[in-house]
């Protein structure tokens, strides 16, 4: 018998969501995704549990993302598992941006993709020195979904786009400085965080917030302060073109590194997730930024390059994805304006 894929329980005053794929770095599947806001849902309702905590099994992840293999195996097998997967993935980050109830993340280990999604939208997230955050959608030929069109735009100056565009991956010391990590806290501590939020009342937010700064530490210096200027002046353009341009004139050692880094990733995907970032920022709620990133999710499966950047770094690892069209010249505002059209009777069910 397997175990299943996420664990719930109560204990003390607070309901415990655990991640439990750690052989797969606790990647999210559609029935988790399911169990997840089911859950919640039910907890929502009930008194006695006064808040939620997730975590993930296992020392390595959180949780490392979304099961993109098996969603774009069933595009191309003509099945509805894809579109059931993202329709319910992005319900599940709805019903965790609109729980009434403190819900907080302690992130120890990696969290990509999928693995932001489950705990960015809540209300407090929790670091460790095992933290490894990204967002590598462009280098899979998507983008980052899962609530990044609301919460990337909104992080300090460019550093969003910055995130959004190069995939990079940050630790604690950036995500505390960024304000994504309200905390950070050792990782042997994460089980005692645990154990007093289960013993504490916790009656809001800032209930949550005091148990936390109990076990709070303040992190070193954020490497990421020490380039902040040189990020808003390259990543502040009103196209994407002008960002690649600016790095590619710009010779010092770290704008020539952003600009290779920004050369390998899908050009489709550059410029739609340049185009999402910009209008989630104009955006007034959560749903309907995942309203806008359901309606692009259906319209990139239909492409090319999502299924090209999952052969090439997941499937086959050979790490040479061929990208069509393969530049961005080639990608006209046409192009990207069609992934944003509405779905009419296929919108996200909300």
């Amino acid at each position: 018998m397997t175990d299943p894929e996420v664990l719930f329980e109560t204990r003390g005053n607070i309901g415990l969501i655990t991640l439990n794929r750690p052989k797969a770095l606790n990647s999210l599947t559609h029935g988790m995704c399911v169990e997840v806001k089911r859950l919640l849902d039910e907890w929502a309702m009930k008194p006695s549990v006064q808040a939620v905590v997730v975590v993930g099994a296992g020392d390595k992840a959180f949780c490392a993302g979304g099961d993109v293999v098996k969603v774009t195996r069933s595009y191309k097998a003509g099945t509805t598992e894809w579109r059931d997967f993202f329709h319910d993935e992005y319900l599940m980050n709805i019903a965790i941006a609109e729980f009434p109830k403190p819900y907080i993340s302690l992130v120890d280990g990696i969290a990509m993709g999928g693995g932001v999604g489950v705990s960015i939208p809540g209300d407090l997230w929790v670091a460790t020195e095992k933290t490894l955050f990204a967002m590598p959608e462009t280098g899979l030929g998507l983008f980052p979904d899962v609530g990044g069109g609301w919460f990337l735009p909104r992080l300090p100056g460019e550093t969003g786009m910055f995130l959004a565009l190069t995939g990079a991956r940050i630790k604690a010391p950036d995500l505390y400085a960024l304000g994504i990590a309200s905390h950070v806290v050792a990782s042997e501590n994460v089980d005692d965080v645990i154990a007093a939020f289960a013993s504490s009342e916790i009656k809001t937010v800032d209930d949550a917030r005091a148990v936390l700064d109990r076990f709070h530490a303040d992190p070193e210096p954020a490497p990421l302060a020490e380039v902040m200027d040189d990020i808003d002046s390259a990543f502040a353009g009103v196209r994407m073109e002008e960002i690649v341009h600016t790095l590619e004139l710009n010779e010092d050692e770290w704008s020539q590194k952003q600009f290779k880094i920004l050369m390998s990733k899908s050009p489709t995907s550059l410029k739609l997730t340049f185009a999402q970032l910009r209008r989630g920022e104009a955006l007034d709620n959560f749903r309907d930024n995942m309203r806008m990133e359901y309606r692009m999710v259906t319209h990139v499966m239909q492409g090319n390059d999502f299924y090209e950047g999952v052969r090439a770094i997941l499937i086959d690892k050979d790490n040479a994805p061929v990208w069509n069209p393969s530049a961005l010249d080639r990608v006209s505002d046409d192009d990207i304006a069609a992934y944003f059209e509405n779905l009419g009777s296929q919108e996200l069910d909300i």
